[in-house]
This record gives C-alpha cells, structure tokens and sequence, in this order.
C-alpha cells in the first residue's frame, strides 16, 4: 500500500475537479496537503480534509504570479519543514480555431499551464534537491500530444509541459527527483460543453487520481507520460523511427519524398534517452561515431 505519511504535498488548481481529488487521496494516505486555488474552494477542500481527519491548508492565489507561489512554497517550509510532491494541475481553457484565436487567449493559456507550472516547480526545486527526494507531476493531456481542433493554445502549453518534464526529469534524477506527466479524460467543468452527460458519467476524477498517486510515490517511475480516464491506463511515448540514410551534400529533398514511406515504418522505432540520441541515431546511419564533448 502506498503510503504518504511524514510527505507534503502541494496541488495547484485543487479547489475542484481534478485537483480536488488529487489532494483528497493524498491526505486519505497521510500526506499533509497545500491546497491551492483562486477561489473559496480551497477553503471548502481543506475542511473536507480536515473533517476526515487529515491535515491540509490552503494557499489562495495565482500560479502565474512568482511572488504568490514563493511565499506559498515558503510558508509551507516554514509550517512543516519541507515539499515532497508538486502537482501542477492548474489550468484554464480558451477555445477557438486559431484563425479565430487572439494572441491573447494564446498567451493567457501558455502562462497559465506552461509558465505556471514552470513557476511552482522552481520554487520547489532546491528545497526537493537538498532534501534529496522530490516527485513532481505535470498535467498534460491529449490535446498536446496528438492535438485537437480548436485547442491550439492549450496543446502547444501541454507539449511544452512533456518537454519540461523530459529536461527536469534528466537534471532531477542525482538529486532523487522524478518528474512524470499525467495526461487525464476527466468530467471536469472544463469538459462539461466537450462530451455527452452519459460519457461524462463515466469520466470521474477520483477513476484518474490513482494513477498520480502512483507517479507521487516512492517507487514511482520518471519520465513517463501516463494517460488514465474511466479505469483505463495507457503509457504514451515519443519515438523515433529507424528511419533512412540519404547520399548527396546535401541530400535530396525529391529522394526524401520519394523514400517517406521507409522514413515513416514504425517498425523498430526507438524511444531515445535524451535529446543527443537523435543526433547519435543521425550519425551512425551515416557510417560515424558519435562523440559528445564534455
């Protein structure tokens, strides 16, 4: 049984949806919980923790203000000593097709997920290196990953969170910190005008809180994209197909298009370790060693 107890745990956005039953499981398995939200609903969230006998606060404010999430993160250590867990779950919706779309509702949506979670994960950074031991959770979804109409906002904000998560993941690993993405399908009020009431019946937050709880224990894995809604769970991965070689300096775009086909084959696709893996990949189809200067 995974157990949270002595472990603190701070989950943005966790006045509702999501979030709130992130941080309800979490307290139910002893963690003591930072609830953070711009409304009243961290207030009503903390007193159901309270009222089942855990141990919670709220800290009301805007992740995208560094100032609000430092003292956030600073009175925590100041209550209870240090941060183990982060979960960025904050997040807003701006829906349009992009022809449609202002730079502003662009840039709102890019703030709020990607820089608002950037902003508390620093905050918590140092304080989980130098205890050693650290787990931090991003909140991706399918829209970045394989994209959806009219969400060109919000999938560029959630590839970019995998993108921070893969970096951190790499930079956090000699420290103890594991750094993984969750990708849910949840009847949040963010779904309620997306999909029918029967198929929103079945996409309960609590059906996807386990799988963070998971990626926020012990032994959680790092660097994984864990997609979960309705009791289902799938690991999404980014590969690199075996891909071709072409002659020529430079090479042919005409043979490139000619050849897509065996550029596309997915058989023997690679899941590489880190960024340098495509140039070493690159390299050794073209007859060298790749050699990374220290």
């Amino acid at each position: 049984m995974i157990d949270l107890t002595g472990r603190v745990a701070i989950v943005t956005g966790s006045g509702g949806g999501l979030g709130r039953s992130h941080a309800l499981l979490f307290a139910r398995r002893g963690a003591r919980v930072v609830v953070n939200d711009l409304g009243a609903g961290a207030e009503a969230v903390v007193r159901e923790i309270s009222d089942a006998g855990g141990v919670a606060r709220s800290a009301r404010g805007s992740i995208t203000d560094a100032t609000f999430v430092q003292h956030m993160v600073d009175t925590t250590l100041e209550a209870w000593g240090r941060v183990d867990i982060l979960v960025n779950n904050a997040g807003i919706l701006r829906d349009k097709s992009f022809a449609k779309m202002s730079l502003e509702d662009f840039r709102l949506v890019i703030d709020v997920h990607l820089m608002g979670a950037a902003i508390c994960t620093k905050a918590v950074w140092e304080p989980m290196r130098a205890q050693g031991y650290g787990r931090i959770v991003m909140t991706t979804s399918s829209s970045g990953l394989y994209g959806n109409f009219g969400q060109a906002n919000y999938a560029a904000a959630k590839m970019g969170l995998v993108g921070l998560m893969q970096t951190l993941a790499l930079e956090g690993a000699k420290y103890g910190i594991r750094v993984n993405c969750i990708a849910p399908t949840a009847a949040t009020q963010m779904m309620q005008d997306i999909l029918p009431d029967a198929q929103l019946a079945m996409l309960q937050p609590e059906q996807v809180s386990p799988a963070v709880l998971a990626l926020v224990s012990e032994h959680a894995p790092t660097r994984a994209i864990i997609c979960a809604g309705a009791g289902a769970f799938e690991l999404a991965h980014i590969t690199l197909t075996q891909g071709i070689h072409l002659p020529g300096q430079p090479p042919s775009a005409e043979n490139l298009l000619a050849q897509w086909g065996e550029l596309a084959d997915r058989q023997g696709e690679l899941v590489p370790d880190q960024g340098f893996d495509q140039s070493r990949h690159e390299l050794t189809k073209a007859g060298l060693v790749f050699t990374q200067q220290k």
